[in-house]
């Protein structure tokens, strides 16, 4: 069974930092490409970034390039994010899921960023 939890949210204050991270389990993670997305509140789902199974390429939304930093650890099997210069905007519930995979999204980690 796929699993992916994903943790490390919380609330921080603008300009901040948080790193996410996403654990795999029940499928060849080193073999898929991953990807984040997130829902702020009332908002639809919005890409943030994906990553190729051997983490050599990765891609970037226009709203968060220069800021986050997607990487993986295919021995740990885990998916991580890192989010500097946070903005309010950011706020949003964070997933990870494999890419093009919606049915194997994870719970999600809430981030708060706000004063």
């Amino acid at each position: 069974e796929v699993q992916l939890v994903e943790s490390g949210g919380g609330l921080v204050q603008p300009g901040g930092s948080l790193r996410l991270s996403c654990a795999a389990s029940g499928f060849g993670f080193s073999r898929y490409a991953m990807t984040w997305v997130r829902q702020a509140p009332g908002k639809g789902l919005e890409w943030v970034s994906d990553i190729t199974s051997g983490g050599s390429s990765t891609t970037y939304a226009d709203s968060v390039k220069g800021r986050f930093t997607v990487s993986r650890d295919n021995v740990k099997n885990t998916l991580y994010l890192q989010m500097n210069r946070l903005k309010p905007e950011d706020t949003a519930v964070y997933y990870c899921q494999k890419t093009g995979d919606s049915d194997s999204r994870g719970q999600g980690t809430q981030v708060t960023v706000s004063s």
